[in-house]
């Protein structure tokens, strides 16, 4: 049966409210609610800071063994951090706190990467983030799943982005940290979705931050040439409040953080940005550490003109030829501190650009600098925490401590000193940072007290005619029959709320159904179908998406659609080169041949709240100079998958992560159908298990599951869908999905 989820779901988009703009956002000194700082720029306002410490000797305080890749965030007396936990069978990504005096855990909360490219060396990249308003945490997966948390570790909401809008999360498990702005939890990823917003695009998502409801999408960029995890911040520029931030597709962007808007745009590289940008006055200094657009030079520092608007084409400055990939830069009064991928520090001029000093620090670099009482606090890959003074003409080292070697590391670093990826976070006196085995911390054995704001913004409040109109939530996914609240809202042109506006003119485009005073009743057919709701203020319009999905049972055999075309709403099928096609005389759905990076991905046809059923389908992958294509359909986050080349039929509920997937041989033709049915179900005891089977289509279906799982970390519930790596190819045919019996 399936679970009474759907109903919750529909209930809080009935009752959500709408969200009603930004501030006041106020962080006491002493927090450090994001990775980057209570301003989001690697710098804290407290003085007094240690010079020096030694492992086990002056100033240390705690070494806790739970390692990972991003950086510690620290809310009054708990240091939250975002890791890989268990291995193998038991790996799972997790958000955990511990006690800032201690290092003791306070709570953890593990959940499930699947239907994921990442591997299990690059689990847990991101860093969560901390609403100073509520005290929740919020995450972003490696498989792009969003996460809310109370402060008592407890879920709140979750946002499966992998599933809704097939978030492309690669084997570089590259992942960007959320931001949390008044009303909003700010997210990002590679995203294809469906309808108008098909195409890959890095795309940016604002979810309501107690509800989970999307209150907007954007993509201010073009599309994405890779993964990405650049920090954002928000910066406020000729009185205009800008989130500003780098993307995959080589460029840095500015967008209001309300509404989405791009303001501006800056292409710079060949490839995806990784670094954050920082800003002084109307300067933005942006950097990047790959092939410059005009010159074959690697890397680039440079500062730009922040108050343009549209696309910014002159720097004030730049210096290529310097390799600034990952680590993000830091001001100090007129200068700005970057650490090259090599590790050597560099100081410039803010000005002018010019080169003041530089210091190595050691041989790979990935953490960024943080700056806090006139000291430099970084860490490098090569395992080394440095303690730094600048100076107009130079950097004095205080301190340098080398970690112990690596002993159980979550990125293969086993045998070197243990490498630091994320910056520090500074808080009443102390220092707190994450290496590949542990986090750490030093300072004073008692808190510090610190009085005061590290950040005080006042709440923004619009002003003047309306200048956006912005329909929450801007995407749902409903069952037939169903209605949802909908909210329109009106923006200044600053991106400030000014009102909710009852008197909205509401129409609907490819949805069956009505809107009557913000309530949408989609139709009551039991029919699949997507499309747009409008509302209309003034001279102005805003829009939301709504995905009507077909009730179980399911069946589809493509006949009653036109060549070429793809069911409404299944997400990924345009991305993914999928359409309807006649072959042997029958309206079948095709994977098209791509030599591109699409030849390979996950389409999804269905709501991610599903649990307990059975998904059957015929399916088919072409051949050329001997090399056969991949299949597979996925049901609740698992997926039976019959591989080509290897001549093998797998189970699994996330492909790089080999020891939880079931494999047998299996001997099948190309070019030829065969019938592929997955069930999968929850158990009483909290396991989830799965099976499949596969046979030529057309022959009597075995007796025997071919492969059977019980897994004790199961998914207990997810969207259908299918896996396809069809170079040559693939095709499908008869899909019926039912509850499980």
């Amino acid at each position: 049966m399936l679970r009474k989820c759907c109903v919750i779901i529909a209930a809080l988009v009935v009752i959500a409210g709408t969200v009603s703009g930004q501030g006041p956002r106020r962080v006491p000194v002493g927090d450090w609610p994001e990775a980057r700082g209570p301003n989001r720029d690697g710098v804290s306002a407290e003085t007094g800071l240690p010079e020096k410490w030694a492992l086990n000797g002056q100033n240390f305080l705690w070494r806790a063994p739970y390692g990972g890749r991003s950086a510690p965030i620290v809310m009054g007396n708990r240091v939250c951090v975002q890791n890989p936990s268990g291995s193998g069978p038991t790996l799972q990504e997790r958000v955990m706190c511990l006690e800032s005096d201690t290092g003791k855990v306070i709570w953890e909360y593990k959940f499930n990467i699947f239907q994921s490219d990442i591997p299990a060396h690059r689990v847990g990249w991101a860093s969560p983030a901390a609403d100073p308003e509520t005290g929740n945490i919020y995450a972003l997966s490696g498989g792009a799943e969003a996460i809310a948390l109370g402060k008592d570790g407890k879920l709140l909401w979750s946002r499966s982005f992998g599933e809704e809008f097939a978030a492309f999360t690669t084997h570089g498990g590259r992942t960007m940290s959320p931001l949390v702005d008044g009303d909003l939890v700010i997210v990002s990823s590679a995203i294809s979705s469906w309808g108008t917003q098909a195409n890959r695009a890095q795309r940016f998502v604002a979810l309501d931050k107690r509800t989970g409801d999307i209150v907007w999408s954007a993509a201010p960029g073009g599309r994405p040439y890779d993964t990405a995890y650049p920090m954002p911040i928000i910066a406020t520029i000729n009185g205009l409040r800008l989130y500003i931030t780098g993307n995959g597709d080589g460029g840095f962007q500015a967008i209001k953080p309300q509404t989405g808007e791009r303001v501006w745009n800056f292409t710079v590289s060949k490839r995806a940005i990784n670094t954050g940008a920082v800003v002084k006055g109307n300067t933005v200094i942006v950097s990047h550490g790959d092939e410059n657009l005009d010159s074959e030079d690697l890397g680039m520092i440079g500062a730009i003109d922040g108050s343009q608007t549209g696309d910014i084409k002159q720097t004030k400055w730049a210096v290529k030829g310097m390799q600034f990939g990952f680590s993000s830069p830091v001001v100090d009064g007129d200068r700005v501190y970057q650490i090259e991928n090599g590790s050597r520090m560099r100081a410039f001029d803010i000005a002018t650009g010019r080169e003041l000093w530089k210091e190595d620090l050691g041989t790979v670099q990935k953490a960024p600098p943080v700056l806090a009482d006139g000291k430099i606090y970084v860490g490098t890959e090569s395992g080394k925490f440095f303690i730094l003074r600048p100076g107009p003409d130079r950097a004095q080292v205080l301190s340098m401590v080398e970690l112990p070697p690596s002993k159980n590391s979550v990125e293969q670093a086993e045998g070197t000193p243990e490498p630091i990826l994320g910056g520090a976070a500074v808080s009443r006196g102390r220092i707190f940072f994450a290496s590949s085995d542990a986090v750490y911390a030093f300072g004073p054995k008692t808190a510090k007290a610190v009085t005061g704001m590290a950040a005080d913004e006042p709440a923004v409040k619009g002003d003047g005619a309306p200048a956006w109109v912005q329909v929450a939530p801007t995407e749902l996914v409903l069952k037939p029959g169903q209605t949802a609240k909908l909210h329109a809202s009106v923006f200044d042109a600053k991106g400030r709320f000014l009102r909710e506006e009852p008197a909205a003119a509401w129409t609907l485009q490819g949805l069956k159904g009505t809107v009557a005073d913000g309530t949408l009743t989609v139709s009551g057919e039991p029919i699949e179908q997507a499309g747009i709701i409008k509302a209309t203020v003034g001279a102005l319009s805003g829009e939301a998406r709504a995905r009507v999905v077909h009730p179980l049972p399911w069946t589809e055999t493509f006949e009653s659609y036109a060549e070429g075309a793809v069911p409404a709403g299944w997400i990924n099928a345009v991305a993914g080169h999928y359409g309807v096609t006649t072959l042997d005389g029958q309206k079948v759905l095709q994977k098209a041949p791509d030599e591109s990076i699409f030849q390979r991905g996950r389409m999804f046809i269905g709501p991610v709240d599903w649990s307990d059923y059975t998904f059957d389908a015929d399916v088919r992958v072409a051949t050329r100079r001997r090399q056969m294509g991949d299949i597979g359909i996925t049901a609740q986050r698992y997926s039976l998958v019959l591989y080509g080349n290897s001549q093998e039929l797998k189970l699994e509920p996330w492909e790089p992560e080999v020891k939880r997937t079931v494999t047998v041989p299996f001997a099948w033709k190309p070019d030829a159908w065969y019938h592929l049915k997955l069930r999968v179900e929850n158990l009483p005891d909290g396991k989830v298990r799965a099976r499949g089977k596969v046979w030529p289509t057309g022959q009597a279906e075995p007796a025997q599951w071919t492969l059977d799982k019980v897994d004790p970390i199961g998914n207990r519930q997810g969207a259908p869908g299918v896996f396809a790596f069809a170079q040559f190819g693939a095709y499908l045919d008869n899909i019926k999905i039912v509850a499980n019996q």
